[in-house]
């Protein structure tokens, strides 16, 4: 019984991880896309094949991964007991942090399909590295679990 709890464990972590990846990807790839469409002419054709891309990307990708990843996530921590730990806390609060900010692409995304284009590339380069810093605290917090 232990053999089987500990092989669905793997496979519940191995699972997420795979997930988080796909999820971080988009994450990065998004931001990106809304500088490349916002250097095209409103009413150009290249503006629609942006908004079909971010919109492909949206649906395909950023949205069922996030979903995925919260599902084993929450499956991982019960299975391990982890509710109590300080670390998975933490994690827990910079999850939420990039699911808002994932939650903030998807209402940008719709914004930039609309023609309102109310930030600028340097804004959107910036808001960019959120993805990449989160992620590397996340993964500080999971493998030295400092508290």
């Amino acid at each position: 019984m232990q053999d089987m709890l500990s092989m669905i464990y793997l496979w519940l972590k191995a699972g997420h991880i795979i997930f988080v990846i796909f999820w971080m990807a988009g994450l990065f790839m998004l931001p990106r896309y809304f500088i490349y469409h916002q250097e095209c002419a409103p009413d150009s054709p290249e503006n629609d094949l942006w908004i079909e891309r971010e919109s492909k990307l949206r649906k395909i990708i950023l949205t069922p991964s996030l979903i995925v990843v919260w599902i084993l996530g929450i499956a991982l921590a019960s299975s391990i007991n982890a509710w109590s730990e300080g670390w998975l806390h933490a994690k827990l609060a910079l999850v939420l942090l990039l699911t808002g900010y994932h939650g903030w692409m998807v209402s940008y995304s719709k914004k930039l399909a609309e023609g309102k284009r109310t930030l600028s590339g340097k804004t959107l380069r910036m808001l960019n590295e959120i993805p990449g810093v989160t992620v590397a605290l996340i993964v500080i917090l999971v493998i030295v679990k400092p508290f």
